[in-house]
């Protein structure tokens, strides 16, 4: 365990992080999940900048590397492009 304050405090601003880049990876990957599944090409053009800006976000914050992120987003804008 931790003896000095200041790392006390880290250990509890580090956990708080972990959650919320835990859910912003997950609701990521469920909206993917949904762009994925999607059959219309209008609604895939809704969902496609929401799923780039949430990718992003996570790059950005080291989340996920920054080369995923650009894989996943050539992909799926493949994916909607294909779809029409």
């Amino acid at each position: 365990m931790a003896n000095h304050k200041s790392a006390i405090k880290r250990i509890r601003a580090n956990a708080t992080k972990r959650l919320r880049n835990r859910y912003q990876a997950k609701t990521t990957r469920n909206a993917i999940k949904k762009l994925r599944n999607t059959t219309s090409q209008e609604e895939a053009k809704t969902l496609l900048p929401r799923v780039i800006s949430m990718l992003d976000r996570l790059a950005k914050k080291n989340v996920i590397h920054k080369r995923k992120a650009a894989n996943n987003k050539s992909k799926l804008t493949k994916l909607v492009n294909k779809l029409g």
